[in-house]
């Protein structure tokens, strides 16, 4: 009576299988067993012995001998199994390894913030967020350069105050908002205006001292000067706060700024008058925080959650008690919490 021979196997298309199906294999040679095997799986048997059968007809071998009970690996299995299960343990450490390259990465935070953000709520931030990552890296400049780096993934975050990025990937959260205020010098004669027209009147003859077209805070004042009515001759421009105060202060002009330029140049706070003003569209600036979406496994969370903090514990009620004239609205953050 001459042997039996199991009916042939036919060969796909060479390739390589995929690790689940080996993985499978290694556990149902390890149990001994196709039932136990889907236990430990959660799969049903019959997926189970799909999936022997689907890694058979890959290799063009019989892998399993269905004719003992409980089926039993062939010679070709278990050479398999032995390969499979050093190859599933290579593929695990790889995936180790992955993880704690992007745990490291993670750790390490490229943060971009506009000059006035930087040096103001900066400091207090980077100390808050210290026990959250390993190290924080911060870069500090004027937006369109920022939000550049961001496109280029030179940065990870950015904070800054309007990009017009209009990349899906990119997520662009409110921080805070704060409001334009009028400053003059000292020894300046002046009142809060009723009525914003009544800028130009209550300069007088000071010329207005602007922040340069380069800058966004710069192009966002135009705006609003060409909103409420307000023409002024061109004679002074600067990227910085810092000159820009420092001429104020001396009493050759009159400009248009922020509570947190103010507050980072706050050393010419002596030599000036703070005037807040009337509400109006395009009255304030906008801070937002741009991450990309899904990489960062909560940490943008904590980087909107914390600098709220700064701002509403720290940086608003040292402004407010420096300059008392100023409104709770010159510098507010908007009320939903991140959790």
């Amino acid at each position: 009576m001459s042997e039996s021979k199991p009916p042939p196997i036919h060969r796909r298309a060479q390739s390589v299988p995929d690790l689940r199906a080996l993985e499978t294999f290694v556990v149902v040679c390890d149990a001994s067993s196709m039932v136990m095997a889907a236990e430990r799986l959660g799969l049903s048997q019959s997926a189970v012995s799909q999936s022997i059968k689907s890694l058979e007809e890959d290799l063009g071998l019989q892998l399993m001998d269905r004719d003992v009970r409980p089926a039993r690996p062939t010679h070709a299995g278990r050479v398999l199994h032995q390969a499979a299960a050093t190859l599933l343990s290579q593929a695990h450490a790889a995936m180790g390894q992955v993880r704690a390259a992007a745990r490291m990465e993670l750790a390490e935070i490229r943060l971009g913030c506009v000059d006035s953000f930087a040096a103001t709520v900066g400091p207090p931030l980077i100390r808050a967020m210290a026990g959250k990552a390993r190290q924080f890296r911060m870069w500090s400049g004027l937006t369109p350069a920022l939000a550049e780096q961001m496109r280029g993934r030179e940065l990870d975050m950015v904070i800054c105050t309007d990009t017009g990025m209009q990349d899906p990937r990119v997520l662009q959260r409110l921080l805070f908002s704060e409001s334009w205020v009028a400053v003059y010098p000292k020894d300046h004669a002046v009142s809060m205006p009723t009525s914003l027209r009544d800028l130009s009147m209550s300069a007088g003859s000071l010329p207005l001292i602007r922040y340069s077209q380069r800058s966004v805070i710069g192009q966002q004042i135009e705006r609003y000067l060409r909103h409420v009515g307000v023409h002024a001759e061109r004679c002074y421009e600067f990227d910085a706060t810092d000159p820009l105060l420092s001429l104020v202060a001396s009493g050759l002009g009159w400009a248009l700024t922020t509570p947190l330029c103010l507050w980072q140049s706050r050393h010419y706070l002596d030599d000036v008058t703070v005037v807040p003003l009337p509400l109006a569209r395009l009255g304030q600036r906008h801070f937002f925080l741009l991450s990309r979406d899904g990489e960062w496994s909560g940490l943008d969370d904590d980087v909107v959650r914390v600098t709220r903090e700064v701002i509403r514990h720290n940086t608003a009620p040292a402004i407010r008690a420096r300059i008392p004239a100023l409104p709770d609205s010159a510098l507010s953050c908007p009320d939903e919490e991140i959790t």
